[in-house]
């Protein structure tokens, strides 16, 4: 199966393309290989690109003080990276740690812009694309929100 098919197959990103679309953004699209361990984004750093999990395993990772990283999320195959520093080019708060071999595709914004005159259905189906991912950070960050101040204000942070 070629990786524009399990683009197509697999992710959000490719979930409303035509396979035509899929095939143009696919060419657009590098390859990536992370070894266990490897940094796809680290925090701190500017860059523009959308990163889409083909295979394995990526941990978002926060720097906790001193060398000491916090987990905060495990994203999989099909899920999307890097979405609203693909936007705003803005500077990482987060980094993403391969937690085994995995394979993206990276997406660099210049790249995507380069074919907004000669195909902006393709743009505006990728850009809600992102636009999901997004509310759905935003939406398991507000229920997370919810469940730590239900802990802490209707068990007073006892177990």
């Amino acid at each position: 199966m070629t990786e524009a098919a399990k683009l197509s197959l697999h992710s959000s990103l490719g979930a409303e393309l035509s396979e035509a679309e899929t095939g143009i953004l696919n060419g657009l699209m590098r390859v990536q290989e992370l070894a266990d361990g490897d940094f796809l984004i680290n925090e701190g750093k500017a860059d523009d690109s959308l990163h889409v999990i083909m295979k394995g395993k990526l941990e978002v990772v926060k720097h906790a003080g001193a060398d000491e990283l916090a987990s905060l999320a495990v994203l999989r195959e099909g899920d999307m990276a890097g979405e609203l520093s693909f936007i705003d080019g803005e500077v990482h708060t987060v980094g993403l740690r391969a937690l085994c071999d995995t394979r993206v595709l990276t997406l660099a914004r210049a790249d995507f812009e380069s074919v907004v005159d000669q195909n902006p259905q393709l743009v505006y189906k990728v850009m809600r694309a992102v636009a999901r991912s997004a509310h759905k950070i935003v939406h398991r960050m507000n229920h997370e929100v919810i469940e730590l101040m239900n802990y802490v204000f209707k068990q007073h942070g006892r177990y």
